[in-house]
């Protein structure tokens, strides 16, 4: 992400408030719910007379502190969900983009979060066009949602006006299908780019797909070679006693042979 930006792109500020917000949940709830158990339990390992009352208000203002504390993180979690959204709409007013993508991901499937996840581990190059590509697919979803909600309205703004009896309504109406043409003409652009765009998010993943079994399978073959070329120290270990073993017998049949029997005598 860059510095300090225009428009509806992503400021300094805005990445200082996302920080301190993921942080005040926790933070509030250890504001309310720790200073005052902490002073009754610092009074309780330096009370001479009665440490026991002190340990029981240390339980007992914890234990209300705490309902108090989870309350006011629910509070800034619900804050900070309206603020992000909000920082949503913005962004998303001119596109979404690759480096503004982490503030979307709630909008992501759970099979685009995990696929981009593997691939940033594995093909850092791959990952950026799949993150790129789904930036631009977002950005389609959005344009066809907005198409469609104003394209409600103009119908039911056509609708009130076709029982008006005033002059310029014939103007009026014109103007109004002529909304309709143009968002119609967005919808049909924004669907066809969607369309374009999950076909190449398709593509990415068989791609990262084939590359990943294709590296599997390459260090399949290694180990085969590997295995192939050294022998089993086991084995050999196995087929040198079978051989002793072989020759003992060999031996005491010799021996338990009469002297006329032995081949050679």
């Amino acid at each position: 992400m860059g510095e300090q930006t225009q428009g509806g792109r992503l400021t300094s500020g805005d990445r200082m408030t996302a920080f301190l917000l993921r942080w005040s949940p926790l933070l509030a709830f250890f504001l309310l719910a720790l200073p005052l158990p902490a002073y009754f339990l610092f009074r309780y390992f330096t009370a001479a007379d009665n440490p026991g009352e002190w340990m029981l208000f240390a339980m007992t203002s914890f234990g209300v502190l705490s309902l108090f504390g989870l309350v006011a993180a629910y509070a800034v979690v619900l804050y900070r969900r309206l603020w992000e959204r909000r920082l949503r709409e913005r962004l998303a007013a001119d596109g979404v983009t690759a480096d503004e993508l982490s503030l979307f991901t709630s909008e992501l499937s759970a099979e685009q979060r995990r696929t981009l996840r593997e691939m940033e581990a594995r093909n850092p190059l791959l990952a950026d066009a799949y993150r790129e590509t789904l930036a631009a697919r977002l950005t389609a979803a959005r344009v066809l949602r907005r198409a469609a909600a104003d394209s409600v309205q103009v119908e039911g703004r056509l609708n009130g006006v076709s029982g008006l009896r005033a002059a310029g309504r014939d103007e009026l109406e014109r103007d109004l299908r002529g909304d309709l043409t143009r968002l119609e003409r967005v919808r049909s652009e924004a669907d066809e780019h969607a369309r374009e765009m999950d076909a190449r998010l398709q593509l990415i993943e068989a791609i990262a797909s084939r590359d990943a079994s294709q590296a599997e399978t390459e260090l399949a073959l290694k180990r085969l070679g590997s295995v192939r070329e050294n022998r089993p120290l086991a084995l050999d270990s196995v087929r040198e006693q079978q051989e002793a073993l072989e020759e003992i017998e060999q031996e005491l049949r010799q021996l338990s042979t009469p002297p006329e029997e032995r081949p050679g005598v």
